[in-house]
């Protein structure tokens, strides 16, 4: 599972052990964990904190095409890039 970026304790990752179609990706904070769509960054599944949803969202808007190239990346058995992390 590549870890693609951490900030404020928040690990954001893409499963490569996953056979979905949808591109997603996944959060986890303080033992929680949550995935979210990358198109449209829909919550799939799972919770977290709000504050570190609205963390994560904010970083994902800013990050959606990386995080695209990441997803085929994985997808095509190679490692992705690192993402910069949120400041």
């Amino acid at each position: 599972m590549p870890k693609l970026s951490e900030f404020f304790g928040i690990q954001i990752s893409i499963r490569t052990r996953e056979h979905h179609q949808l591109p997603h990706f996944h959060a986890a904070y303080a033992g929680e964990t949550i995935s979210i769509s990358i198109s449209t960054l829909e919550i799939l599944a799972g919770n977290i904190e709000q504050r570190a949803l609205s963390m994560v969202l904010e970083w994902a808007v800013m990050h959606r095409s990386e995080l695209q190239h990441a997803w085929d990346e994985v997808k095509a058995g190679r490692k992705p890039n690192k993402i910069e992390p949120l400041h």
